[in-house]
């Protein structure tokens, strides 16, 4: 058992919590807690986090050593989760090398295979006590990591987080914004899609899809300072997204044609 005050009680050795964690039934999660063990020098015990609800993301677990905390775990245990794990593990090494002034991202403290699985061990990021009831990033802070993302991406076309939403951010004590789960990366998208992913999740949570697309529309310039090109951009962004839940196979919002359509049918135009 750890020592630590703050170890779990309900550890996945004593669970069989295969299902959440997308291993094959044959798995016995001890092989991940005995894998990281051995790459870390230390005994290593895992416990189960609640598994996010869309089907790309990877099973998330805590690492306690006998000191305490040690980290975050992905395991890639399907195709697809495989793929997201290696992408993250890019994108972390990537953002390593990288002088950042504002975003912290988590670092890679390891990433192996342990039979068919990816395992990928990730720093906790150090968030403030006083979050333990998350705080409302400043609009400042916010616009200043949306840029210093977009950066990262080549010359000629921008980069974004992906998943820049209200949960996988939180201010530093220092200042700066701690920024989790960079799995969805990528490049080549207008300037102004991490801003608006941001707006349209925190809409989601008082208002149903569609209302919350028009919405994305009609602060488009607001949010992103570029009036005659904004809501371009927005509906860009909408399709973009609708087009990520179909190629995961997941609608949370509904079908397209009840949330989207009917917002950026009629700015075919602008496309």
């Amino acid at each position: 058992m750890l020592s630590h005050r703050l170890a779990p009680r309900r550890l996945v050795s004593h669970v069989r919590r295969h299902h959440a964690l997308g291993l094959p039934e044959a798995d016995d999660p001890r092989a991940i807690e005995s894998h990281l063990s051995e790459a870390l020098g230390q005994p290593i015990q895992i416990v189960v986090r609640p598994p996010a609800r869309r089907s790309h993301a990877a099973p998330a677990l805590e690492a306690y050593g006998p000191a305490g905390p040690v980290g975050i775990v992905k395991i890639g245990g399907t195709e697809r989760t495989r793929e997201a794990v290696r992408h993250e593990s890019e994108v972390l090494r990537m953002l390593a090398d990288r002088p950042l002034k504002t975003v912290v991202p988590p670092t890679v403290l390891h990433h192996g295979a342990s039979r068919d699985l990816d395992v990928l061990l990730l720093s906790p990021l150090p968030v403030p006590s006083r979050l333990s009831v998350r705080s409302r990033v400043s609009a400042d802070l916010l616009e200043a990591a949306v840029a210093e993302i977009a950066t990262l991406g080549p010359v000629d076309g921008c980069a974004w987080h992906g998943d820049f939403t209200p949960w996988n951010v939180a201010a530093a004590a220092d200042g700066r914004l701690l920024v989790w789960n960079w799995g969805r990366f990528g490049t080549g998208v207008p300037y102004g899609f991490d801003a608006l992913h941001y707006f349209f999740h925190r809409c989601l949570r008082r208002m149903r899809p569609r209302q919350t697309a028009e919405a994305c529309l009609a602060q488009a310039g607001r949010l992103l300072g570029t009036p005659e090109d904004a809501r371009r951009t927005a509906a860009h962004y909408l399709i973009t997204l609708a087009d990520r839940h179909h190629r995961d196979g997941h609608e949370p919002l509904g079908p397209p044609s009840e949330w989207l359509n009917p917002v950026v049918d009629h700015l075919e135009s602008l496309m």
